[in-house]
């Protein structure tokens, strides 16, 4: 009986071990799953969020956390336009008067309104998820008698703008924020008449000296991997920004 105690317990022992071994494989396997590196393609992934991130993960990217209304203050700070020199991306733009152009993700209008003097007889398109985004910057253009800019609520996969109807999509410091940014693009694609741009202005992930949160950057690398994948061709960057990549696509004609 004691050889017989001392074998089963022998037994016993190695299939603990073996219990413990697969236990702990399976615990490096989930936690490394959720953390992992995600495949680099145009499938919605997930992962614990970081701390500027939502963990949905697009072509490699995290997608980061969106401004709310409740921080349009630091959209309108005094020091934006030194900081960004958004002038000097408006005047790059190259725009008509007569032309269309959507303001994607336009918060307060800081974009909108400077696209208002330059299209006189076009029209400016203010798009926007956040209604009360809308009312701030309808309160603003109503004050100011501003007659050519237009807004439209959005959803989160859809910029509610018609087919073939805008000569120009910008979006600063916005795309990085789209919750699908490929069900948003491809409505962005299909408002663009034939030959019509899209200008994305993000900060550059390339520098570490421009002290934006990591998920609000944008690498140019990056950003011509996405917009590629959404049928546009890269057409320039233009690098007169002090902090951003100003970024020119195309769709066919």
């Amino acid at each position: 009986m004691p050889f017989l105690n001392r074998h089963l317990l022998s037994q016993l022992f190695r299939s603990l071990c073996r219990i413990f071994t697969l236990c702990l494989l399976l615990t490096l396997t989930v936690g490394c799953a959720a953390n992992a590196v995600t495949p680099i393609d145009g499938t919605y992934r997930y992962k614990s969020p970081s701390a500027d991130g939502i963990g949905k993960v697009y072509y490699g990217r995290e997608i980061a956390n969106v401004m709310g209304y409740q921080g349009a203050n630091w959209l309108a700070r005094p020091s934006r336009t030194a900081e960004e020199r958004s002038d000097m991306a408006v005047d790059a733009l190259m725009l008509k008067r007569n032309d269309v152009v959507a303001d994607i993700g336009a918060g307060l209008g800081y974009i909108s309104f400077q696209l208002a003097d330059w299209v006189e007889d076009g029209k400016v398109i203010a798009v926007d998820v956040q209604p009360e985004m809308l009312a701030l910057l309808e309160a603003e253009r109503d004050r100011y008698g501003v007659n050519n800019i237009e807004t439209v609520l959005s959803t989160e996969v859809d910029p509610h703008l018609p087919a073939q109807s805008i000569d120009m999509a910008v979006m600063f410091d916005a795309y990085h924020e789209f919750a699908y940014p490929q069900e948003m693009m491809a409505g962005i694609v299909n408002a663009l008449k034939p030959g019509g741009q899209v200008v994305l202005a993000e900060y550059r992930a390339e520098n570490p000296l421009v002290l934006i949160k990591k998920h609000h950057k944008m690498s140019q690398k990056q950003v011509k991997k996405e917009l590629t994948a959404a049928g546009l061709t890269w057409v320039k960057t233009d690098d007169r920004l002090p902090q951003q990549h100003l970024m020119f696509f195309q769709k066919s004609t």
